[in-house]
């Protein structure tokens, strides 16, 4: 049977091959064994650059560019012939050296600098050398121009969400029930905060390489050259590749920065799961509506049905990449002794880990894309639970002394849904409290009641609040909730100032904190 989309066994190349395409130059065997091309040809033109190693000369300008030409002209027909190769020596990292080797020799027109030194193909190498280089580059391509900027193009449209919704109250939901109203554009800011600092974590992990020998001792190399100092020529050479230089090894890399890498993207990957899930939630209670795509189907036999296919299909693949990852971070870092095979053949699925995560971001992408949030189901919601609104009254009696605050309201709301403005408002009335602060309460709604929820969200767009709203970043220092002047030093008696102004409504002071830029976070400390 021949392979295509329809044959193929896995699904990442076939149901969604068109989805997968930009990771095929890294994670397909054709990936694979450019990558270990690309290590051979880059080591041989290192070891040419050691003016110690007489008997590799510099190479000519002319035949550093031949070598890697070979890297950035290396098809598949290219890759075809190494795989023939492998058919008679049954080593893939061999026959690529082989490959090198027959490239060189076929070209008359190379100086003799490159055939005279064909040997140095490979030289002192364990075939490890050159695969744990390999999959540091693949990661690396992967990581930087596939994967980062997709996740990129997720949290900008989720930031847009965020800033379109920032003002939008929503009722929020403690343990499925009723609670303290929040903004739709604040849930969608929440999101956006926590993948933005698992971007920050993946990006930033350090990508290994080792470049030691057999058993990971230089043994080779000091029998051939003793006097010269192989740990940092081997430093020198996997820095040059763009990769963290791993100084002690066995035979091969740990991969214990893989299980890192692994344990990163997992993190991020259950962010998303949990933003499917809250999505498909939303949209079962009414929150948004799905466009309608003329000429789709939700059901075989439901006519009505719009479902909310895109962010399932996102969290299933989101599992199963959590799956993988979960797998190789638990296995790679660990190998028998010196060296097993079992790290080779789990190092090849790196690329259907990934390749599902970006199927579950491609869906949670559509998925957005066919949201409409619905205000008025919102509002309803909202203009159904004043119940709600007995956490800010009984916070302000708190301030004012009135006794046993909690336990009064828990008397009038606790499990009844007959709590509404009327009653509330009744309530409030018969409060012994200034009269300021009781108008205050009079004109809050369960809409209304959202703290600092506008704001935050606002924050996503803007990284200071205080930069924001074109604050000065010296003294005298300007809340920019309320406008309010500190004079003397900085910020001096914010604190008091919150409590008063803000914090009863919801608006946490560690909240504000964490919006404000270095400048205008000094001085305001509690």
């Amino acid at each position: 049977m021949t392979l295509s989309p329809l044959t193929a066994l896995s699904p990442l190349d076939g149901r969604y091959q068109s989805k997968t395409t930009s990771l095929r130059p890294y994670f397909s065997e054709y990936g694979l064994i450019r990558a270990r091309l690309w290590v051979e040809i880059e080591w041989l033109i290192h070891l040419s650059n050691r003016q110690e190693i007489a008997e590799v000369p510099t190479f000519t300008k002319q035949s550093v560019e031949f070598l890697r030409a070979l890297i950035s002209g290396f098809d598949i027909e290219q890759a075809e012939q190494v795989k023939s190769i492998e058919r008679t020596t049954n080593h893939d990292v061999k026959a690529v050296e082989y490959y090198l080797k027959d490239k060189i020799k076929a070209r008359d027109e190379i100086a003799n600098e490159i055939k005279g030194v064909s040997e140095f193909i490979h030289f002192a190498c364990t075939s490890e050398d050159i695969n744990n280089l390999a999959y540091g580059l693949m990661l690396k391509g992967a990581r930087d121009t596939v994967l980062l900027p997709k996740i990129a193009a997720l949290t900008d449209i989720i930031d847009a969400r965020a800033d379109d919704y920032a003002d939008q109250p929503m009722l929020a939901r403690t343990h499925g029930q009723p609670a303290s109203p929040t903004t739709a554009g604040k849930e969608f800011a929440n999101v956006s905060q926590r993948l933005k600092q698992a971007v920050k974590q993946l990006a930033a992990q350090k990508l290994m390489g080792k470049f030691n020998g057999a058993t990971g001792n230089f043994s080779a190399h000091y029998a051939a050259y003793p006097e010269l100092d192989w740990p940092d020529i081997a430093k020198d050479f996997v820095s040059s590749l763009g990769l963290t230089y791993q100084p002690l090894t066995t035979q091969i890399e740990p991969h214990d920065y893989i299980a890192e890498f692994c344990h990163a993207l997992s993190r991020l990957n259950t962010i998303l799961i949990d933003f499917d899930r809250d999505l498909w939630g939303y949209i079962a209670l009414g929150y948004f509506k799905q466009k309608v795509i003329k000429g789709e189907v939700g059901s075989s036999t439901m006519p009505h049905k719009v479902n909310p296919i895109d962010f399932e299909n996102s969290e299933g693949n989101l599992g199963l990449a959590n799956a993988l990852l979960g797998h190789l971070a638990d296995k790679l870092p660990v190998n028998r002794w010196q060296r097993d095979l079992t790290d080779s053949t789990a190092l090849r699925n790196l690329g259907a880990a990934i390749g599902h995560t970006l199927l579950a971001i491609d869906s949670t992408v559509a998925g957005l894309a066919r949201l409409e949030i619905d205000a008025a189901a919102l509002r309803r919601d909202l203009d159904a639970n004043w119940a709600v609104l007995a956490e800010p009254i009984q916070t302000v009696m708190r301030r004012y002394g009135v006794a046993q605050p909690y336990e009064k309201l828990k008397a009038l709301t606790h499990g009844t849904h007959d709590i509404d403005r009327e009653s509330l408002h009744a309530f409030i009335c018969d409060l012994d409290i200034p009269a300021a602060a009781k108008a205050r309460l009079l004109e809050m709604t369960p809409a209304s009641y959202i703290g600092f929820a506008a704001q935050a969200a606002a924050a996503t767009q803007a990284t200071c609040l205080c930069c924001a709203k074109g604050l000065p970043k010296s003294t005298p220092r300007i809340c920019p909730v309320c406008g309010h002047r500190f004079m003397g030093k900085g910020w001096e008696g914010m604190d008091a100032h919150w409590k008063a102004r803000h914090e009863e409504n919801g608006m946490l002071y560690e909240c504000f904190r964490d919006t404000l830029c270095a400048a205008h976070k000094s001085g305001n400390t509690r």
